[in-house]
């Protein structure tokens, strides 16, 4: 069983391949992202809005992904993120490097990954 350490070095490290990711498709606004990520998880990877916010600005700064407000009748004003052609790049960096990991990962401890 994994500590809540262990979820939280694997957290970090797969971060931003998870917000790339789920960007990828459409913009999509902070606490759109948090709840996708812990519903296609089956709940086993949760983003604070305290660390998710902070990742989204730095990932911005970078120029991965832009983000814009938008306001919309009966709702407050929200921030919707979306890929840059950078952050398309960073995507298919980040993805064929978590492929190669798993693939080292699996040659060496003989599990077979889905």
């Amino acid at each position: 069983m994994k500590s809540p350490a262990q979820h939280d070095e694997w957290k970090k490290g797969s971060a931003e391949l998870l917000i790339l990711s789920l960007l990828e498709d459409q913009p999509r606004h902070g606490y759109d992202i948090s709840k996708l990520i812990q519903i296609r998880s089956g709940g086993a990877l949760r983003f604070h809005v305290t660390s998710l916010y902070p990742l989204l600005h730095r990932m911005e700064k970078e120029g991965w992904i832009e983000g814009r407000w938008v306001e919309k009748a009966e709702q407050r004003r929200r921030r919707y993120y979306k890929l840059t052609a950078q952050g398309r790049k960073t995507l298919r960096a980040q993805q064929k490097s978590w492929k190669d990991f798993i693939a080292a990962i699996s040659r060496v401890t003989g599990i077979e990954h889905a």
